[in-house]
């Protein structure tokens, strides 16, 4: 008897003749997630198990294992050989003081085992009742469910915890995006739910030094820290955009300013997309969250690129954005005092619903492509991860 890890993969079993190459993604993201530990990692019959590792790093393990993108659960579990003594052994040997109801539930893959599932778990419900007479059996909703793997490999699995892991699609398998990352609420949480369907990133931050601070520019380093828990080492793209919006402000309609400033924004988002081949501009916009995430200002902004643009939050209120926030512990940074260049000679009544007429006629003003250049020449790059 030892003990193991099963890992459990949800969509995956959706992706047909293609499945293969999604879970040897997978395979790949855990042990590159649990770099640093002596441990053994094998497929067996839809399930993934670690095995040989140190029990002392058990709860560390399963800690990195729940931020993988991909897995849906782990159970700490019993792996024994496979035989009726062994499982009634191992099943009165399990904690279970602090509940009251329990229900078994048994899946035979070895249909050569002699009882059936149903047939198995009735014996084993019985094993139980009679070795803690404190519980009553609930089949609708127990307290603790007992859970008995009959696999193929001659060996039988027992466990009684199912913890949940992040799920959806493994890092990498959607291909590659750039997330605009500010010190918001909003865009981390942007990252981490593309990242969640598979798509791996790297981030632009756009700074105003000396209007903005040195301490605006670290906060945006750890939200990017924070992230990486879940989204893997980020490169991270840091781009004055001080020029820029000295030129917005000289030059521009003042109720126009931020459209043009976020036009612009998309413009160098792209040329970094196309330099680094990366497929979609993400952004943490929410529909109608303030002036700049207008149906109209998001057609003005889009009208200046010709990449997909991903805005996962759009449909999300502030209280659905916080919860996510709170959930990847990036909140209590994004909420530190140290102000973006978004509020950076903020107009006292943007725009709400501009055109692109207009926003064009505005950028005559300006020499568009020279500013675009500079900053991209001057961009400078930081590679964030979790374990720095």
């Amino acid at each position: 008897m030892k003990k193991v890890l099963l890992l459990k993969f949800g969509e995956l079993f959706l992706k047909g003749k293609n499945r293969h190459e999604f879970l040897k993604l997978l395979m790949k993201n855990i042990l590159n997630k649990l770099n640093g530990y002596q441990l053994k990692l094998e497929e067996t019959q839809g399930r993934l198990i670690i095995s040989d590792y140190d029990e002392l790093l058990e709860d560390e393990i399963i800690e990195n294992v729940q931020k993988v993108f991909g897995l849906i659960a782990v159970m700490p579990a019993l792996e024994f050989e496979t035989s009726l003594e062994s499982i009634e052994s191992r099943v009165k040997a399990l904690e279970l003081d602090s509940f009251k109801t329990f229900k078994v539930e048994t899946k035979r893959a070895d249909k050569k085992f002699p009882m059936s599932s149903m047939e198995l778990s009735a014996h084993i419900g019985g094993v139980i009742l009679d070795e803690f007479d404190w519980l009553s059996v609930d089949l609708y909703n127990p307290d603790v469910v007992v859970n008995i793997e009959i696999r193929v490999n001659g060996k039988t699995y027992l466990y009684n915890k199912l913890l949940p892991c992040a799920g959806g699609l493994p890092l990498g398998s959607a291909g590659k995006g750039l997330l605009l990352l500010s010190g918001g609420i909003d865009s981390p949480v942007a990252g981490y739910m593309m990242s969640k369907r598979g798509l791996e990133i790297e981030a632009v931050h756009f700074h105003s030094y000396p209007y903005t601070s040195v301490q605006a520019k670290e906060k945006v380093f750890q939200l990017a820290k924070e992230i990486s828990e879940y989204c893997g080492k980020i490169k991270l793209h840091v781009v004055s955009f001080t020029e820029i919006q000295e030129q917005i402000h000289r030059n521009c309609d003042p109720e126009y300013m931020i459209t043009i400033m976020r036009r612009i924004m998309m413009r160098i988002a792209q040329r970094l997309c196309k330099d680094n081949g990366l497929g979609a501009i993400i952004t943490g916009e929410s529909l109608g969250q303030v002036a700049s995430q207008t149906m109209q200002s998001m057609n003005v902004t889009n009208a200046v690129v010709d990449i997909p643009v991903f805005r996962p939050v759009l449909a999300f209120d502030k209280e659905e954005i916080m919860d996510i926030a709170k959930k990847i512990k990036t909140y209590e940074t994004s909420i530190l005092p140290y102000e973006d260049c978004c509020t950076v000679f903020l107009p006292k009544n943007p725009v709400i619903k501009p055109t692109v007429a207009r926003a064009e006629y505005n950028e005559k003003f300006l020499d568009v492509d020279a500013l675009v250049e500079q900053a991209i020449a001057n961009e400078e790059i930081v590679y964030i991860d979790c374990d720095r």
